[in-house]
Order: C-alpha cells, then sequence, then structure tokens
C-alpha cells in the first residue's frame, strides 16, 4: 500500500461510511473494509483502474471529479478522501467544497510542489523537475495546478475550513523532524485532516 494511505487510516473510524475520490485500483477501501468494516464507495474515471477496484470488492462508480458531486446528498458519508488527485483536477477548490459538502470529515493529500528538491530543480537546471514522486514531462503531465503546502493552508484560512490534522511526509518516512518544522519546503507529500 502506498505510504500515504497508511497513515491516513488512523483518521477513519471503524465501521464509518467512506467515499473514495480517484480511489485507483480501491486499495485503501479494500483494507478499510477488511480492518475496520466501513462501508466504502469509490469513484474512478480509469477504466483499468475500474476493473482493478471491482476486482478488489470495491464498489465503484465511474465518475469524472471535475463534474462535481451533485449525485451525492449533503452528509452522505462520515469520511471523504480524496488522495493525490487534487492537482489534476481544473477547478480544486470547488471540489474541496464538494468534499466537504458530502462527508462530515475530509482527507486530503497532495504532492507539495514546493519542495526544496522542485525549486532547486527549476532555479538551476530551467525546466520542471521529474522525479520519482513527479514522474511526467511537463507536456505529459496529469498536473494542472501546482499547489503548495502554504497553497493549500491559505485555501482552508479563506474558505474558513478547520485543519483537524496534518502530517508532511518527505519521501517515503514518516514526521521527518525537518519537514515538521519547515513542511513547505522539506514536504514530499502533505496530508490533511480537514472538516467545517
Amino acid at each position: 500500500m502506498r505510504f500515504d494511505l497508511t497513515l491516513i487510516q488512523p483518521w477513519i473510524n471503524p465501521s464509518s461510511r467512506v467515499l473514495d475520490l480517484g480511489c485507483g485500483d480501491g486499495t485503501l477501501l479494500k483494507t478499510l473494509k477488511q480492518e475496520k468494516q466501513v462501508f466504502g464507495v469509490g469513484l474512478e474515471i480509469d477504466a483499468d483502474n475500474i476493473s482493478k477496484a471491482l476486482r478488489n470488492g470495491v464498489n465503484v462508480i465511474e465518475h469524472d471529479l471535475n463534474t462535481g458531486l451533485s449525485n451525492f446528498q449533503d452528509r452522505s458519508f462520515d469520511m471523504v478522501v480524496m488522495t493525490l488527485a487534487l492537482q489534476t483536477l481544473r477547478y480544486p477548490h470547488l471540489v474541496i467544497d464538494e468534499m466537504l459538502r458530502v462527508g462530515r470529515e475530509c482527507i486530503v493529500t497532495f504532492p507539495n510542489f514546493g519542495h526544496w528538491r522542485n525549486r532547486w530543480h527549476l532555479s538551476s537546471k530551467g525546466r520542471m523537475p521529474v522525479s520519482k514522486f513527479l514522474p511526467y514531462n511537463w507536456y505529459d503531465t496529469p498536473n494542472i495546478h501546482f499547489c503548495t503546502v502554504r497553497d493549500f493552508e491559505k485555501l482552508c484560512e479563506e474558505k474558513q475550513i478547520k485543519i483537524c490534522n496534518r502530517l508532511v511526509v518527505s519521501g517515503d518516512h514518516p514526521l521527518n523532524p525537518i519537514a515538521r518544522t519547515m513542511p513547505n519546503l522539506f514536504g514530499v507529500t502533505a496530508i490533511y485532516h480537514i472538516s467545517r
């Protein structure tokens, strides 16, 4: 399981209703169903991932997150999760509004484009960085909004969104003390637990 997915599990209560936006192959929901007896629904746009999620026993619906979540009623889920998809959306701020309407609480993870390696690569080479965590060229990347930790926290402040918990991961290592102290500079992946 991807590292950020293991870190968010303690924030999800047993027997809760979970909506996973961009659920991929359904690994998170499958694990939560087995370990925490959650009722889970995944939304996914990629046909291969939908097939994998179904094979994993996950309830999955083909859905483009850019169209919103109007098919779901207010507060119909206890937790809405969106991992590593925020940067791929046309209007991420509107999807976050929808997440907070549909769910009592939400978890959002995203790559921190303010990481020092990205900054160094841009300033020294004058080109967009390509790395293990961002393995795309500028012309074929699904990432269309480059968000930093500071950008996300400013959005939360503007929208009066409560940040319940925050973890910033440096690579595959949890809670690096330097990343905790200077998350915008040393965090590779940002993980937020938010609510209204």
